[in-house]
């Protein structure tokens, strides 16, 4: 019996291997391989303009990790998660809680409010490039050309886009919260206001928990909408760490500690998203 047991929790560990294999192997070529080539790059120091490297050991991860050209990156980054991340978030959950009420029209309503999602990163920043120009723009505001609005200036396409994912995510997630217990909550006397917070919010938080870990994700990858708005100023304004890791195209070993720190940056901050949000989670067999 024992044997049999044995043998038959063999063949099941190695038909399940079987099925992982080809993911094992994709992922270590495409990630842990260069990954390790990258924390080995960042040992090396370029010489005459990345002609030549130097081995340095340690000392570049310290003194760029430590120095102004990672820390106001990494300010920056901050900064523009703090910008889209909310913004697009509250502003996708209102929307979406009220598309789904059974409207008359309420289909179109839907339908431009997704149509963010259709729309690449270079189309919305150069959207709101023009609507913001100072000369031509609808609203004429020299907001790019100013250090402490450029970079809010440069996350209106990302809050624009995380409106839209948000709004067609939670929308999709409303459809899963029971008609039953909304009519209970009105019966019971909870208003519009009341029925959100206590009874929809709270049946919708794991699609919620998802929207915030993949926004800010987002937030600390975005490039395109900098480059695109502010080009990274003015006199570095907006640079955030992807943004200078771009900049360091003669320079690998640089490159690569920045990059070796931005990962490390996101998986710290994902990792304490699901610590101390998690916890608030509703999931249905609770």
């Amino acid at each position: 019996m024992t044997s049999r047991f044995r043998r038959y929790t063999l063949k099941e560990a190695g038909l399940a291997f079987a099925f992982l294999a080809p993911s094992l192997i994709i992922f270590t070529v495409f990630f842990y391989l260069p990954f390790f080539r990258l924390v080995d790059w960042g040992r090396y120091k370029s010489e005459r303009g990345g002609l030549s490297y130097r081995y340095v050991g340690l000392q570049q991860y310290r003194d760029i990790l430590t120095g102004p050209e990672f820390t106001d990156g990494l300010k920056h980054s901050v900064l523009f998660v703090l910008y889209t991340v909310p913004a697009g978030l509250v502003l996708g959950v209102l929307l979406a809680v009220a598309a789904h009420r059974q409207l008359k029209g309420i289909k179109v309503f839907q339908a431009i409010f997704s149509s963010t999602l259709a729309s690449s990163v270079a189309v919305s920043s150069v959207l709101f490039l023009f609507l913001f120009n100072p000369a031509v723009g609808f609203f004429q505001v020299g907001w790019k050309e100013d250090p402490d609005m450029a970079l809010f200036a440069a996350a209106l396409p990302s809050i624009w886009q995380n409106l839209g994912l948000a709004f067609v995510i939670v929308l999709a997630g409303l459809q899963a919260v029971p008609e039953e217990v909304m009519e209970a909550a009105r019966l019971d006397g909870y208003g519009p206001t009341r029925r959100l917070l206590r009874i929809t919010l709270p049946l919708i938080s794991p699609v919620l928990l998802f929207l915030v870990v993949v926004l800010v994700i987002f937030g600390f990858q975005a490039f395109a909408q900098i480059q695109i708005v502010t080009n990274g100023g003015p006199a570095g304004a907006s640079e955030t760490l992807v943004f200078k890791i771009s900049r360091q195209s003669q320079n690998y070993g640089a490159g690569a500690v920045l990059s070796i720190g931005l990962f490390a940056v996101t998986l710290v901050v994902t990792f304490l998203q699901f610590v101390l949000l998690e916890r608030r989670v509703h999931y249905g067999d609770e």
